[in-house]
Formats: C-alpha cells, structure tokens, sequence
C-alpha cells in the first residue's frame, strides 16, 4: 500500500517512518522568496546537458537535463553516463554551505537535475554508485513546480512511500536508506512548470 506524507505547514524536520532508512524532511529549508531567487539564478547560470540513456539495447535522450558541480575534480557515473565536474559557482557554494550546517555532512559534489515538465522524470534507482562508497548520505533540495516522490523498499513490496517535494524543501537520505530502499520521480501529465532538483554528496574514489 502506498502511504501519502503531506507536511508542508511546519518549519520543523519531520522523519519518514521508514524502516531501514533515516530519511528527513525539512518542507520549508528556504523560503519561498529566496527559493525563487535561487531557482532563476539556477536556470540562467548552470550549463545543462542531455546524455543518451541505453536501455535493453535501445538508446534514448535521458528524460531531463543535467549538470554536475564539485570542488575536487572527481568524476561521477551513473547508468553508463560519466560526468566531470565543473567548478562550482558562488550561489552553489553557499547553498551547499547551508545544507552542511543543517545535515552535519560534508559533500565534494553536486548533481543537478532539470524537469522541464511533467514528462521529464527519473526511473526507480538507488545512490550507490561505487564512488559515495558504503552508505552514503544525500542532500537532496528542490526548486519549483511541486512533483511527487516515491519510494520502495527493495525487499517487502508492501513498503511503499510517496511525499510531495515543494519548492524550497529539502529532503535527507542517510544511514542505510540506499542500500535497502529505491526512489524515482515519475513522469505526470499535468501541466507542470520546470523543477530543478539539487542532489549534494560526496565522491570518495572517483573511478576511470
């Protein structure tokens, strides 16, 4: 059964009631002003990419645009896409240094994600790819149009969870959240204004 989390009227952190995991929700990191402000100055600075994605032997444009920042040089791949980083910009920094604070982590890197509309999404995946090592911890920050986040236990098909992220809000996955869990942003049809996703984390080894 999927369980539906709504929390957008409070300030405070909540933590999702899921097992094998430490996944937490702050609905209003930023407030509304300055995540527009961040989203706009987001949009106009980054430069966004469109990888090919080959799925069961058929190559296809990855289904939303891309782009990865980091203050190490180290590389990052996923789903037979490698990136390399470039340098961070000064409004990443400090967003990165606000996550920091919140979530007690350092991160070397972030990868962002662009969801044009309701059709761009991400398929169901973990983030534990060799490089964030053994489990990771991810910042995951979002700006704009309001998209609903699933996620699935790996081993009991009954654990089902989806949360609508809002603009400004951040969620954290930590512990053992990416080895036992899955997650993915959907596609929709509704009219949908752009999203940008902000996936902070830290490389460990970076892989040739």
């Amino acid at each position: 059964m999927m369980k539906l989390f709504t929390s957008e009227e409070t300030n405070n952190p909540i933590r999702l009631p899921m097992k094998d995991a430490e996944v937490w929700y702050y609905p209003n990191f930023y407030s509304e002003e300055i995540a527009t402000t961040f989203q706009k100055k987001i949009m106009a600075e980054t430069e966004w990419q469109e990888d090919d994605i080959t799925v069961f032997g058929k190559t296809y444009k990855q289904p939303r645009l891309t782009a990865l920042y980091g203050d190490d040089g180290k590389s990052y791949s996923y789903s037979n896409i490698k990136m390399q980083p470039k340098k961070f910009t000064s409004l990443l920094e400090d967003i990165k240094n606000d996550v920091e604070k919140i979530s007690n982590e350092k991160y070397t890197t972030v990868l962002l994600n662009l969801y044009r509309d309701g059709s761009d999404s991400n398929g169901w995946h973990s983030d534990d790819e060799k490089e964030l090592g053994k489990h990771p911890f991810i910042a995951s920050l979002s700006f704009g149009a309001k998209r609903t986040f699933h996620f699935k236990h790996k081993h009991n098909k009954n654990e089902r969870f989806k949360m609508n992220l809002k603009h400004g809000s951040l969620l954290l996955m930590g512990g053992t959240t990416q080895a036992y869990w899955q997650h993915q942003l959907p596609k929709s049809k509704k009219q949908l204004l752009p999203r940008i996703n902000l996936t902070f984390r830290n490389i460990k080894v970076s892989f040739i």
